[in-house]
């Protein structure tokens, strides 16, 4: 493909399925072709994210990634997780799952984010970058993946049938709505670049906190995908397993064009108040890297603290709860953020 401009109803195109996806008895996005799952509004959109990395690696631009080592694994880990259902605390796994399916359903908030004046506020052109579909169409197939669109399930209704597939249909506290909200801790957001403008200031914190959060998401779809595919203790292991398997094939292009995007703007000069100008690298890496800081330390202890709780409060037996809390921190991997006190985060380290 040698196209780098695209309207919005192509950038949501579909493959031209020969079978639709069933999960649960929902019709969802996606479909087969010759046996092989492939992920909704992808027609077009693959090969033009291919387009834009290749034309950001002809400009020597790096492309901005989270390395391995700063992503915490899921909580509770498999082998917590197997644990808690062999004792037949299910309702923590339960709460695990149905929180996820809740967040995938959040993502579609992606939408409502306004992006800024390109033209005024980056000095050079963005012509024929992801930078400049974001709002025509890249953000949209992104909001519609996560929670569905019209009579097709997304992300949201594909991790619940996975969990009612592999836990057999278990019962969904009426509360994980509530804990969930009230277990976040929000407060007023400091802005970083107070000279630009909020707009362009609140699309790039965006983009950098879901890059974070798919990027993060590997490792839970490695967690699901073993833990609901174990026969031992889930029932429909193998369909549940590939549902998980789905959603994450899904994910990448999501990961792609934020990443892409980004970076094209990190490449880029920021115009603010006054005609005063920013390095896209100064702004970018500077977002990234504290989005990434908070979210890595704060979300795995914020996990401790809740199913901690959750154990105690599912279980009777004072004793019991006590004795299964604590076989089931000994599973703990004991994962901590590298580089604490590090304020650079090499997170730029790969040619795009």
């Amino acid at each position: 493909m040698t196209a780098l401009e695209f309207s919005f109803d192509q950038l949501l195109t579909d493959d031209a399925y020969q079978e639709p996806l069933i999960a649960g008895g929902v019709r969802c996005h996606g479909g087969y072709i010759d046996g092989e799952y492939v992920s909704p509004r992808g027609a077009v959109r693959r090969p033009a994210i291919v387009a834009w990395r290749e034309r950001l690696a002809v400009g020597g631009a790096p492309l901005i990634y989270v390395p391995d080592k700063y992503v915490p694994p899921n909580y509770p880990n498999y082998p917590q997780a197997k644990f808690l259902l062999q004792e037949g605390v299910i309702e923590p796994v339960t709460r695990a799952l149905t929180i996820i399916s809740i967040v995938e359903g959040f993502g579609a908030r992606i939408r409502e984010v306004q992006v800024p004046n390109l033209g005024a506020e980056v000095k050079e052109d963005v012509a024929g970058t992801a930078l400049a579909h974001l709002a025509g169409g890249l953000f949209e197939a992104h909001a519609r993946d996560e929670a569905g669109h019209r009579d097709q399930g997304g992300h949201k209704q594909m991790w619940e049938a996975a969990r009612d597939m592999g836990l057999s249909k278990p019962h969904v506290p009426g509360d994980v709505l509530l804990r969930l909200m009230t277990g976040t801790v929000r407060g007023e957001r400091q802005r970083q670049f107070p000279a630009l403008s909020e707009r362009m200031e609140s699309m790039i914190t965006m983009m950098a906190n879901v890059l974070i959060v798919e990027t993060f998401a590997e490792d839970t779809f490695a967690w699901a995908k073993r833990l609901l595919g174990d026969p031992e203790v889930c029932a429909d292991a193998e369909r549940a397993a590939h549902v998980i398997d789905c959603v994450a094939r899904d994910e990448k292009p999501h990961v792609d064009y934020l990443s892409v995007a980004l970076s094209e703007l990190r490449a880029r000069t920021l115009v603010g108040e006054g005609g005063r100008e920013f390095a896209g690298s100064e702004v970018v890496d500077a977002i990234f890297r504290n989005q990434l800081r908070g979210m890595a330390t704060q979300r795995p202890r914020q996990s401790r603290e809740r199913l901690q709780q959750e154990i105690h409060q599912c279980i009777d037996d004072a004793a019991r709860a006590s004795a299964i809390a604590r076989r089931f921190e000994s599973l703990d991997s004991g994962w901590t953020f590298p580089h604490r006190d590090d304020e650079e985060l090499d997170v730029l380290l790969t040619a795009a």
